[in-house]
């Protein structure tokens, strides 16, 4: 099988794993692959846009989404570790409210699946993490949005080791769920 697809206590949040082939001399997978993707999922998803961003130890980003169009985002880590959260905001939802977070590495190779509707964070673990992510629509900066990273009414476990969070301005001045611009 090529990839492995696992649903995480949010369903619609997936945890992917490509097959990956590894001997003395190094490893070899297929980090992406439209047609195997879109039929372990039983849908049809198309990337518009690659993110490379580059972060030290400590450094919190988000929780960051997109109002409209929403943004779906395939996230994976090619150096270091970062614990990966995804957070439901669609008020209709079941699960809304609610938060799943996984460790991400060069060395695990899983990406995280964070379908629209949800908003989006991580936490660098290593010294250095290059985080890289596949979007679903272009970024639009009118629609940007951010969730306070640390709202009590999501209650995150950042496994911040007892060291404050470096963040940008934005991720500082964040809004709590409560006044954030969600989707229906």
């Amino acid at each position: 099988m090529p990839i492995e697809i696992k649903p995480l206590s949010l369903p619609e949040v997936l945890q992917v794993s490509p097959a990956v082939f590894g001997d003395d001399r190094g490893f070899f997978s297929e980090s992406w692959n439209e047609r195997d993707f879109n039929d372990a999922i039983g849908t049809s998803i198309a990337f518009v846009q690659d993110n490379h961003s580059r972060s030290v130890r400590g450094v919190l980003r988000g929780l960051h989404y997109q109002l409209s169009p929403a943004q779906g985002k395939l996230v994976r880590v090619a150096v270091g570790a970062i614990f990966d959260v995804a957070v439901d905001i669609r008020r209709s939802s079941p699960q809304f409210g609610q938060w799943v977070g996984v460790e991400l590495s060069a060395d695990n190779k899983h990406q995280l699946w964070i379908p629209p509707g949800f908003a989006h964070g991580f936490l660098v673990l290593s010294e250095s993490a290059d985080v890289l992510y596949k979007a679903t629509t272009y970024y639009d900066p009118p629609s940007d949005r951010s969730i306070l990273w640390n709202d009590p009414d999501i209650g995150i476990d950042w496994p911040l080791d007892g060291i404050e969070p470096l963040l940008s301005d934005k991720d500082r001045d964040a809004v709590p769920l409560e006044q954030a611009d969600l989707y229906d």
